[in-house]
């Protein structure tokens, strides 16, 4: 078979038998099409054609693959449902982006009595309308409101398992609106970095929230890895718990990752200073890093975490319109969120795979606030009662495929993998 397209008045879909020619197939569609003789033939999936064009690649969704088809085709029905104006005649067909018939995509010429073949490796100018940019803009939520450049980075740098082709957004977003506002350069970093794991920690904490949280927490504290940028965050009631979750910590990331705590670098917080913490590392051989007073720009990596956090999580609460009692939840999505997206402090690489040695998937990230409908399990329901129950999604579970999900009848929060998401609705 060519390379050659051909668009086809009579055909409901785009078609092909080649499946090298496709990406993202998904294999569970059970369809079948009619081919001109009046055969019907089956449908082995569907899946995404990248043709190359002079503003870079471009995706056609939604193309079948059907093997026993004998040509490509593209369907005109599918075209103008995309936006498209084609007109025929003179022996050819020009296809236009909009109804002014201003800007036109191509011209094909006819070939024999009724054929149109395009061959898109031969069209350098052709600027297919796809929804690249609205996919942007769903990963550009799904990722907590990541700036644009980003999300870039860590799809161009392969960074990321799952992540397809980003665009630049062009103006900011309803939740970027209410949730960044502007930002003073940082002072640069010290020159020095950690050579290994745990070699140095920053920590800060930041609260309190005018608003507790569903677990009536009000404060949140952060313990970042110098070396690998990794962040872990944990919720507290009270300042004083300071010192009981850092022991928490320490115990959990020591295991995890087979090295030692050895330094710790925080601002000299009453918290962060008690009697029992000083004497914990000093006999444990942690040495304490302690900021000047006043001079938090000494401890810049865990400020700027916080406020990095802080801000991703007013995104995503005001674009979905949330109570601010899930900002807890929000600050934990943040986290997951930051710890698989790009950072100046390492190239081409993310704080997960820095950390744990092998590159995050994110075709699991959904939307933070989303509508959406878990399964109930058989033995929790009776045979005419709905499947499913309503509900909103507020994070991930520690494993990468576990939703955590608010039902709106009972308030309580539980862990699905079995969920339908509805990422434009919102909680009302």
């Amino acid at each position: 078979m060519s390379d050659e397209w051909y668009i086809d008045s009579g055909c409901s879909n785009h078609m092909t038998s080649r499946e090298d020619l496709l990406i993202d197939i998904v294999r569970e569609v059970k369809a079948k099409v009619q081919v001109g003789n009046g055969v019907l033939v089956e449908v082995a999936g569907k899946g995404t054609l990248i043709i190359e064009t002079m503003k870079g690649k471009r995706y056609i969704k939604e193309v079948m693959l059907v093997p026993s088809l004998a040509e490509n085709l593209l369907s005109v029905g599918q075209m103008t449902e995309h936006g498209y104006f084609l007109v025929f005649g003179n022996h050819k067909v020009d296809i236009f982006n909009d109804s002014s018939l201003s800007n036109m995509v191509v011209s094909v010429k006819q070939k024999g009595n009724r054929c149109f073949p395009l061959t898109f490796n031969t069209i350098k100018e052709i600027s297919w309308k796809t929804n690249v940019q609205e996919c942007s803009k769903i990963w550009h939520k799904r990722f907590g409101h990541l700036n644009f450049q980003s999300l870039k980075l860590l799809q161009s740098q392969a960074m990321v398992l799952g992540l397809p082709e980003i665009q630049n957004g062009e103006v900011l977003c309803h939740g970027c609106v209410f949730g960044k506002g502007h930002r003073e350069p940082f002072p640069k970093e010290s020159k020095w970095r950690a050579k290994e794991p745990l070699e140095l920690i920053h920590s800060d904490l930041c609260g309190p929230m005018q608003t507790a949280s569903l677990g009536g927490n009000k404060y949140f504290i952060t313990f970042i890895d110098d070396f690998s940028r990794m962040c872990w965050v944990y919720f507290l009631r009270n300042k004083s718990e300071t010192f009981h979750v850092f022991k928490k910590f320490k115990v959990m990331v020591e295991l995890q990752s087979g090295y030692h705590v050895k330094r710790l670098r925080t601002d000299r917080g009453g918290e962060y200073i008690s009697a029992d913490f000083l004497q914990f590392c000093e006999n444990l051989g942690i040495e304490r890093q302690l900021t000047v007073a006043y001079s938090p720009q000494q401890n810049g990596v865990a400020e700027r975490k916080n406020r990095t956090i802080v801000e991703m999580a007013k995104c995503m609460i005001h674009d979905k319109e949330l109570p601010y009692t899930l900002w807890c939840e929000a600050v934990n999505t943040s986290m997951y969120l930051l710890n698989r997206s790009p950072t100046r402090a390492l190239e081409n690489t993310t704080p997960f795979e820095k950390f744990i040695g092998r590159k995050p998937g994110v075709k699991h990230l959904k939307v933070f606030g989303s509508v959406c409908y878990s399964l109930i399990p058989g033995k929790l329901r009776h045979k005419l009662e709905a499947t499913s129950a309503i509900g909103v999604f507020i994070g991930y579970d520690t494993c990468e495929k576990g939703y955590r999900i608010l039902n709106l009848a009972t308030h309580k929060v539980l862990l699905s993998r079995d969920v339908v998401f509805d990422e434009h609705g919102k909680w009302d």
